[in-house]
């Protein structure tokens, strides 16, 4: 297959997680006999220290070309840190989401075996967590009108939906439910606002098409609890976007460390694959940044396009990265494991498994090499 990936590094600690990313594909393409070629394009406070745009045009003319785009991470504190900055990285991609019509973000949140004794709560609790977060990402308060008032003492934020934005979302939920244990959650505020009224009412009517799947109701802050209570119960989680960015964030921290945390964005043309953590400034240059949230991306975008033997021979690799505990400090504070150690380890796994058993001896801690 021949696949044309756009990549876009951005802020922070961008470059060096999309760096395994590529690694891996490359191995995937050499291994599978696969025709992967790559192009770069600039996004966040790093496009605009050059051109003054959060997202360039030529950067988004990069990606309408591409198959997919691999995106890295975004943010900055120069940024951050300042409420009153006009132009802001996040722009870029938001203004991204909207150039390429990506309306759904789907986070799928597993627990490794491995790695139980990371996450905060306890093993009981979490173990054999395996739901996906589905979240509406091209309408809600992201888009909506921002105002402040002359004195600057009142501010508001409009939140909008309209039945297309919700129904289009709806169907891709209902059709992943089907694939897995048939249990949709739709998580909502429908107590007190409108919009989550109305998501109610078109969620209701679009589930009669579905009658083999379990559809069921939650209000956020309930299932802001029951995430943490137990995860086990959901499958799907359906939300809107303000409400699936956080509670995807809170999901994260179930298995133990956000570096574990892929994701895709899906339009009607276009697809984006980036892991849900952020720019981690501090540690850029470092080396030190989990690549495995990256990794896990680039094995979603392999199944998107049915490469699914390639997909579950990364996946393979993953696991055993995890296993065999070559990870960054983040997950292993007792050996000194790279971003770049891991990201060569998954990509010779990949490509020779046999020959990395042979050598797993000889892999020489504390050093950024695998010998």
């Amino acid at each position: 297959m021949k696949l044309k990936i756009a990549i876009l590094p951005g802020d922070g600690i961008g470059k060096e997680i999309t760096d395994q990313g590529v690694k891996v594909l490359e191995a995937i393409a050499t291994k599978f006999k696969h025709d992967i070629t790559f192009s770069y394009a600039d996004v966040g406070a790093t496009a605009i220290e050059k051109t003054g745009s959060p997202l360039p045009d030529e950067s988004l003319e990069i990606c309408k070309k591409a198959d997919a785009v691999l995106f890295g991470a975004i943010g900055d504190p120069k940024y951050d840190n300042n409420p009153d900055a006009k132009i802001r990285p996040e722009q870029g991609l938001l203004k991204l989401r909207k150039g390429l019509g990506l309306y759904a973000n789907i986070r799928p949140i597993k627990v490794y075996d491995d790695l139980t004794y990371k996450s905060p709560l306890k093993e009981k609790v979490i173990k054999n967590t395996d739901f996906v977060v589905l979240r509406e990402l091209s309408g809600g308060m992201y888009y909506g009108e921002n105002k402040v008032s002359e004195d600057g003492l009142s501010a508001s934020d409009e939140c909008i939906y309209n039945a297309k934005e919700i129904d289009r979302v709806a169907h891709l939920a209902f059709s992943m439910a089907k694939q897995r244990k048939k249990k949709l959650t739709l998580i909502d505020k429908a107590n007190m606002f409108e919009t989550s009224r109305l998501w109610r009412r078109r969620i209701m009517l679009i589930a009669k098409e579905y009658p083999e799947v379990t559809l069921n109701y939650m209000f956020v802050d309930n299932a802001s609890m029951q995430m943490i209570l137990n995860p086990r119960q959901f499958d799907v989680i359906l939300t809107e976007n303000l409400f699936g960015d956080i509670l995807s964030e809170e999901a994260s921290a179930i298995a133990g460390s956000i570096g574990l945390s892929a994701s895709a964005s899906i339009g009607e043309k276009m697809v984006l694959f980036e892991p849900i953590h952020g720019a981690y400034v501090k540690a850029k240059g470092k080396n030190i940044a989990n690549p495995l949230a990256t990794i896990l991306s680039v094995a979603m975008l392999l199944e998107h396009f049915e490469l699914f033997e390639e997909a579950d021979a990364l996946k393979t690799a993953v696991n055993k990265s995890i296993e065999l505990q070559i990870t960054t400090p983040d997950l292993n504070t007792s050996q000194k494991f790279s971003t770049s150690d891991v990201g060569t380890f998954i990509s010779e796994f990949i490509l020779d498994k046999k020959n990395v058993f042979t050598h797993i001896e000889n892999m020489n801690l504390g050093q950024s090499t695998i010998i």
